[in-house]
């Protein structure tokens, strides 16, 4: 079986809460799952200005560039800033110029989940400017599409859902909480992501 990481940033706690479900997806293949944090930039002190809170992710090591060798996958999470990552994950992936140099990462697999305080706050632009730098290491980009044809497809309640992936609303005060609904693609997501993965694993094993 596959090795994949949960790559986590999250400032409210949404994210942390989505990467459960994420999580419990992937584990359900078989795969081996390993879950991280992406290093906070900011200081404590403006961190408590913004009543950040860290403690749901707090028990995750920090990934480092050189530990994404280690896997076959990466699944990324994070909220969005301006319809991008946040600058904690950029410069998270600025690091990584002497695995670009070297090509330590080309044909692994990756895909993205994210959250935004509102349904127009840049959910798929967030993914959408984030494939770039998995295009730039040569790793695959694995979208959920709509295997929950039903659940994304649902008029009646305020998701996060897209065809790139899991995600949930926030709203502006971080006050919002992920529904069902969510939690549903969020499992799926993982899911599908480990299966693609286990079976690359698996044939290249033989080939």
């Amino acid at each position: 079986m596959s090795k994949i990481a949960v790559i986590v940033f999250s400032m409210y706690g949404h994210i942390a809460s989505i990467s459960d479900k994420v999580i419990e997806g992937a584990r359900s293949t078989g795969a081996t799952v390993d879950v991280y944090q992406i290093e906070e930039t900011l200081s404590d002190d403006v961190l408590a200005k913004m009543h950040a809170n860290k403690a749901p992710i707090s028990k995750y090591p920090v990934i480092t560039p050189d530990a994404l060798k280690e896997y076959d996958g990466f699944i990324f999470g994070f909220p969005t800033r301006y319809g991008r990552a946040p600058a904690q994950v950029s410069a998270f992936f600025d690091r990584t110029g002497g695995l670009w140099a070297s090509g330590a990462l080309i044909g692994k697999f990756a895909s993205t989940f994210t959250s935004t305080a509102s349904q127009h706050g840049g959910n798929e632009t967030t993914h959408l400017t984030t494939i770039p730098f998995f295009v730039h290491h040569g790793i695959n980009y694995v979208p959920h599409g709509y295997r929950n044809f039903a659940e994304q497809s649902n008029l009646n309640e305020i998701h996060g859902a897209s065809a790139y992936g899991a995600g949930t609303i926030a709203a502006g005060d971080g006050s919002r909480q992920p529904i069902e609904l969510d939690y549903t693609i969020a499992t799926s997501q993982g899911k599908h992501f480990a299966d693609v993965v286990n079976t690359y694993v698996k044939g290249k094993s033989v080939a």
